[in-house]
C-alpha cells in the first residue's frame, strides 16, 4: 500500500533520513519509532503529502481515505458531537446535498442519497460519535457542550475522536496517548486492535506498541529500518545486531591493525614489495564496518534520603474536595519507607485529589493528615512545568536549589539527565514538553526527597526517557506514590496497587489485567445505570430468598417481553427489507411518481423509528430479566 524506494528527507541542510526502502501493507499496524529529532513527524508529513522527498519515491494508490489527528482545535462555534462528527466526511458530504436536494424537492435525488446515507452508516452516526466521545472520558451529556467550553487537554481528545470518526484507510496518530488517562488508554488500545485499516503510530507508550505493533518502523543515525513484531521484539533484535556489529567491528580493527603493522614494517624491503603491495590493495578492497552505535542513553538516579521516619505520613479517615464538597473521604493510609504505591481509578474518579492531599497541597475536609516531622516530599505535577523560569538555563534551575555546588557538579549532574554541553547553559525557552519535564525530574531527584509523589510523571517523555526513570525508581530507597496512564511503569516500580473510585480510595487486590477486567464492568455498569429510569429515591422493599416456582413467575413476564420486542424488531427489519426492494424500482424515480416515492420514504423512516423503538425495549427487559436472575 505505502511503498518507499530509496527515499531521501531533509530538513533545512540536516538529512533526517537517506535512501529508505520500504513497503507498508494494507491492515499493518506500524509503530515508529526513534529519538526526538529523527523524523516521525516529518514522517508522517511524507504520508499525508505535506512534505515531498529530497530524492527516490514514496507511492500510495489514489483516493486512500487518510486520518490524523488535527495538532490545533478551532474555535467553532459547535457541540462537541458535531465536531466529533465533522470527521466522516463523507458522511457530512452526503447530509449537505440531502439538504440541498429537500431544499429543491428532488425525490430521485433523496431517494439516492438516503440509500447512500445508509450505506455509510448514517443513521447511527451519533451513536458511534458518542461511544467514541465516553471510551475517551467524556462523561454523558458532555457531547453536547460547546468545543471552547473544553480546555486545552480535553480538546486533543476531541481531536483524537474525530479522527477515529473519520472511516479511513490509513489512520496517522502521533503520540495520542499524552492528554489521556489509563482508561481512556485501555479503551483506545481496544478500539484500535479492531481497526481494520492501516495503522501508523508514534508512541512512547512501551506496552501500547507491544499490545498493538506488527511492525516497528525505526528511525536512527539517517536510517529507517523495518523490523516485524511489536517493540520488544524489536528491542530484542536490536540489541543483537548492535553486540554482532561491535563484535565485527572489532575484529576487523584488529585485523586493520595487523595489516597495516606489517606494511609498516616491510614496506622499505624490495624482497616484500610484492606482499606489501598485496595487503595495501586488499586494505583499499575491504568494506569498513561501523561502529555500533545506540541513541545516547539516559542514566540517572535517586540520592538516598538523609532522613527516613517511619510512617512517613498517614490519613485518617481523610476527606479531600475543593470547598466544602469531597471528592474523596473515608482514607485510611499508612505511608512507610520502601512503600510503592500506584493509583489506579476512572477517570475523574479524584486519582490527582488523592495525591495533592498526600502532598499537603490540598488540606483534609475531614479527618487528619498525619506528617512525620522530617518528611520531605517530593511532587512531580504537570503544572510544574509552567513553574519553570522561561528565560533562565538548567544549570540557573540547579542553582537556585543549591548554591554551594559548583558548576562543575551542577553540569555533570544534568549530563545524566541529558543536558550536555551547551544545552545545559541555553535558556529553556524553546525547550520541548518532554525536556522541560526532564529538567523538572532533575530538580525532584536533586532534592533527596524521602516521599515521591508522580502525577502523570511521563507524560511527553520519550521510551529512553522512560525506561531510565523507571530503572532509577526501582533503585529509590524512599516511598513512592504514582498515578500514570503508563502501564509498563506501574508493573515495573509499584508493589502495591490502590484503586480510586466511586467517592474512596482503597487497596486493589489484583495486578493490571485484572484492573483492565474491572474498568470494562465498571463502564457496562455506568452505561446501564445511564438508562435505567430513575426510581426517585423509593425505598426499597427488601426481598426474601425466592422459591424456584416463583422465580420462574417472576421471569416469566420479563421473558414474554423480549420476546415480543425482538419480535417486533424482526418484522420491522424484514418491512424494511421489502420496501427498499420496492424503491430499487428505477421507475419510482420519474417525476410523475413523485408522490409515491414520498409516500415510501415516510414509511421507511418510520420503519428506522420502529426498529429503535423496540432495540430500546428489548435491551430494558433483557437487563432486567438479568437483574431480577441475581436477586
Amino acid at each position: 500500500m505505502i511503498n518507499a524506494r530509496s527515499v531521501t528527507l531533509r530538513r533545512g541542510t540536516r538529512v533526517l533520513f537517506e535512501d529508505a526502502n520500504f513497503t507498508l501493507n494494507k491492515g499493518d499496524r506500524i509503530g515508529i519509532t526513534g529519538a526526538n529529532g529523527a523524523g516521525k513527524s516529518s514522517f508522517f508529513e511524507l504520508i499525508m503529502g505535506t512534505l515531498h522527498p529530497d530524492a527516490g519515491d514514496l507511492t500510495l494508490p489514489p483516493g486512500l481515505e487518510i486520518a490524523h489527528v488535527a495538532q490545533e482545535t478551532p474555535a467553532v462555534d459547535r457541540t462537541a458531537l458535531d465536531y466529533v462528527l465533522d470527521g466522516d466526511r463523507e458522511l457530512r458530504a452526503i447530509q449537505d446535498e440531502l439538504a440541498k436536494a429537500e431544499a429543491t424537492g428532488d425525490g430521485l435525488a433523496l431517494a439516492h442519497l438516503h440509500e447512500q446515507l445508509q450505506h455509510v452508516g448514517g443513521y447511527e452516526a451519533n451513536s458511534r460519535a458518542a461511544r467514541l466521545l465516553n471510551g475517551l472520558g467524556f462523561a454523558p451529556g458532555q457531547e453536547n457542550r460547546g468545543v471552547t467550553e473544553f480546555s486545552g487537554g480535553w480538546r486533543v481528545r476531541l481531536n483524537v475522536a474525530q479522527a477515529l470518526m473519520c472511516r479511513s484507510d490509513i489512520l496517522l496518530l502521533d503520540e495520542p496517548t499524552n492528554h489521556l488517562d489509563l482508561d481512556a488508554v485501555i479503551w483506545l488500545q481496544d478500539w484500535l486492535s479492531s481497526y481494520p485499516g492501516t495503522l501508523l503510530l508514534v508512541s512512547h507508550d512501551r506496552d501500547f506498541l507491544d499490545d498493538l505493533a506488527t511492525h516497528i518502523l525505526h528511525i536512527e543515525h539517517g536510517k529507517v529500518t523495518l523490523n516485524t513484531g511489536n517493540y520488544s521484539a524489536f528491542e530484542t533484535r536490536r540489541a543483537e545486531m548492535l553486540s554482532q556489529q561491535q563484535s565485527s567491528f572489532q575484529r576487523q580493527q584488529r585485523e586493520l591493525l595487523r595489516i597495516q603493522g606489517f606494511v609498516d614494517r616491510f614496506r622499505a624491503q624490495a624482497t616484500k614489495a610484492k606482499q606489501v603491495q598485496s595487503r595495501l590493495k586488499a586494505l583499499d578492497r575491504m568494506t569498513l564496518i561501523a561502529q555500533a552505535q545506540a541513541d545516547s542513553p539516559l542514566e540517572f538516579s535517586f540520592g538516598r534520603p538523609e532522613k527516613s521516619p517511619s510512617p512517613l505520613l498517614k490519613l485518617d479517615d481523610a476527606a479531600a474536595g475543593y470547598g466544602d464538597k469531597p471528592i474523596i473521604s473515608g482514607v485510611e493510609l499508612t505511608i512507610s519507607p520502601g512503600d510503592r504505591i500506584g493509583l489506579l481509578g476512572p477517570n475523574g474518579a479524584g486519582k490527582s485529589t488523592f495525591v495533592k492531599l498526600l502532598a499537603g497541597v490540598l488540606p483534609p475536609l475531614s479527618g487528619e493528615r498525619i506528617a512525620a516531622q522530617d518528611l520531605r516530599i517530593g511532587y512531580f505535577a504537570q503544572h510544574q512545568l509552567e513553574q519553570l523560569n522561561p528565560e533562565e538555563s538548567p544549570l540557573r534551575h540547579l542553582q537556585r536549589l543549591d548554591a554551594r555546588a559548583t558548576e562543575k557538579e551542577l553540569r555533570g549532574y544534568l549530563g545524566g539527565f541529558g543536558f550536555r554541553g551547551d544545552q545545559a547553559l541555553e535558556s529553556i525557552a524553546p525547550f520541548s514538553g518532554g525536556e522541560k519535564s526532564r529538567l523538572v525530574l532533575a530538580m525532584l531527584i536533586y532534592q533527596k526527597p524521602n516521599l515521591l509523589l508522580l502525577d502523570e510523571p511521563t507524560n511527553h517523555l520519550d521510551l529512553q526517557t522512560r525506561d531510565a526513570l523507571s530503572l532509577a525508581l526501582q533503585d529509590y530507597a524512599g516511598a513512592l506514590v504514582v498515578v500514570s496512564h503508563d502501564r509498563y511503569l506501574l508493573r515495573t516500580v509499584a508493589d502495591e496497587l490502590w484503586l480510586v473510585a466511586d467517592g474512596s480510595g482503597m487497596r486493589f487486590d489484583g495486578d493490571m489485567d485484572d484492573y483492565r477486567r474491572w474498568l470494562n464492568d465498571h463502564r457496562t455498569a455506568r452505561a446501564r445505570a445511564a438508562n435505567k429510569p430513575s426510581t426517585a429515591d423509593k425505598p426499597q422493599k427488601q426481598v426474601p430468598h425466592r422459591s424456584e416456582v416463583e422465580s420462574r413467575r417472576l421471569l416469566k413476564p420479563l421473558r414474554t417481553a423480549m420476546e415480543k420486542a425482538e419480535m417486533a424488531m424482526n418484522q420491522s427489519i424484514l418491512a424494511r427489507q421489502k420496501l427498499e426492494e420496492k424503491m430499487a424500482d428505477p421507475d419510482l424515480y420519474q417525476t410523475e411518481a413523485k408522490a409515491r416515492l414520498d409516500i415510501l420514504l415516510s414509511e421507511r423512516a418510520r420503519l428506522e423509528q420502529s426498529i429503535a423503538e423496540h432495540e430500546n425495549r428489548w435491551l430494558e427487559a433483557s437487563e432486567a430479566f438479568e437483574a431480577a436472575s441475581l436477586e
